[in-house]
């Protein structure tokens, strides 16, 4: 007889989780598949032991200048062996807390890979055999998977994805990379800073082109200076690896196609969702834009009872936004199911924050001063630069800014942008603020602590009106 549930949730992402466990505290009998690790690849893969890699390269980046700080340390070296030890160690033990959150929120883990057979029934088939699972609600939270070059499959010699880059068999000696989005780019700043000839090509024409354009035109200066050569607007053809690297036909913006040797490449133009051979079709789950699960502002697919999160529906495709639909999504199947204490809130992805932990760091949430101008706004956009804060100045870290962009004609925060050290800490005070409907009047009269890097928030917002104290 089938074990019987009132939720499953397929992956044990960010997304799969957070489902799990806010099911389980709202009362629902919940189980969970993972047919790897739990955690996913957020966890075990991406945002957490990249996250560790980068902290590494930053430290050995001060170790390097350590005579701007008055200190001298001679005969730096950096041991990738050991650096790659410490995230792999960091991503264990995230591991096993995952582990006991699901023990403590008595959810059951089933290890394995899972399909829909049919509605309110999973099959889970792992290293003991088959079991059908049956429940009211099953969540797809199967994520997604780096996307491979057409001619050329990631193999982990001399072809990597993320994957393959994180656990490296050897350093890179001339590395190419794919694509300037916040993975690709985090790793050209960390193979950079580990003393790698750094190479990326980008198609469009600016690096992290989601950014602000005055964010990536700054960050492309900073990496140049630092020694990486960025090819934008540039194609790159046929990707030949052998024994001893990787030939590359590169095209670069008004060139012609010309042959250049690397030692490796590292593709980092995309990603694709986990939907194949999980019963999609079988029920007659639609598809969105092709390859992604269509889901509404709730998770809901077409098929009543199955319901769909994360990377493996519409982006942006961050942990942090497949948590939060995890939330969402467990608290409409608990609504659903009688409770009348819970009120879901759809996803506003217009307050979204994203992050690039290269150096220097990137964060930004809302809409860029071009998009919001698309949009039909009159806009008052104000830039603060680092330069101009006094602790900045003090850690020796003042490259970078902030910029913020206002509705004109109601004072609304559209967005903010920043480039610099920890922004990515700081970005939260901008999503708070823009989840409150903040306008400027409340940012200007917020006190900010000095000193502290914050300040370049209020005077970014000061900056946008003609006010700005300190430039």
């Amino acid at each position: 007889m089938a074990d019987t549930y009132d939720v499953i949730v397929l992956g044990s992402g960010p997304g799969g989780y957070v489902a799990a466990i806010r099911a389980a505290q709202l009362g629902l009998k919940t189980a969970i598949v993972e047919r790897e690790l739990l955690g996913g690849i957020c966890l075990n893969w991406g945002c957490i032991p990249t996250k560790a890699l980068l902290r590494s390269a930053e430290i050995l980046h001060h170790m390097k200048h350590a005579k701007d700080y008055g200190l001298a340390a001679d005969n730096i070296t950096a041991d990738l062996d050991a650096i790659v030890k410490r995230s792999r160690g960091v991503a264990k033990q995230l591991n096993q807390g995952i582990t006991h959150l699901m023990k403590k929120n008595k959810i059951t883990v089933h290890m394995g890979t899972g399909k829909l057979v049919a509605p309110g029934k999973l099959e889970v088939t792992g290293d003991k055999g088959s079991e059908t699972l049956s429940a009211k609600h099953i969540i797809i939270a199967t994520g997604a998977r780096a996307r491979d070059l057409p001619k050329a499959k990631a193999d982990g010699n001399r072809v990597w994805t993320y994957r393959h880059a994180m656990t490296p068999k050897e350093m890179p000696t001339k590395l190419l990379v794919l694509g300037s989005g916040a993975i690709g780019i985090e790793f050209a700043s960390f193979y950079n800073d580990m003393g790698v000839d750094v190479t990326v090509v980008e198609m469009l024409d600016r690096i992290v082109p989601v950014e602000d354009k005055d964010i990536s035109v700054f960050l492309e200066k900073s990496l140049t200076k630092q020694g990486i050569k960025i090819l934008t607007g540039a194609k790159a053809g046929d990707v030949i690896p052998s024994d001893k690297g990787v030939t590359v036909k590169i095209t670069p913006k008004g060139g012609k196609e010309e042959a250049q040797e690397f030692s490796h490449v590292i593709v980092a133009i995309g990603i694709v969702p986990n939907v194949e051979n999980i019963g999609l079709e079988e029920l007659k789950i639609e598809p969105d834009e092709k390859f992604f699960v269509k889901v509404d502002d709730y998770g809901r697919t077409n098929v009543p009872g199955v319901w769909a999160i994360g990377d493996c529906v519409k982006g942006p495709w961050l942990a942090h936004k497949a948590s939060h639909e995890g939330t969402t999504t467990a608290e409409s199947i608990a609504k659903e199911m009688g409770n009348k204490d819970v009120h879901p809130h759809p996803l506003d992805r217009n307050n979204i924050p994203g992050c690039t932990y290269c150096h220097p760091q990137i964060a930004s949430v809302g809409l860029t001063e071009a998009k919001a101008k698309e949009a039909g706004y009159e806009v008052k956009a104000g830039t603060f630069p680092f330069i101009g804060n006094g602790k900045a100045i003090a850690l020796g870290e003042a490259e970078g800014f902030v910029k913020t962009v206002f509705d004109a004609k109601t004072g609304e925060l559209l967005g903010a942008h920043m480039i610099g050290a920890d922004v990515t800490e700081m970005i939260q005070g901008y999503v708070v603020g823009k989840t409150l409907e903040t306008t400027e009047a409340e940012l200007m009269n917020t006190v900010f602590p000095h000193p502290t890097i914050s300040e370049t928030m209020h005077e970014a917002t000061l900056a946008a009106y003609g006010r700005a104290l300190h430039m």
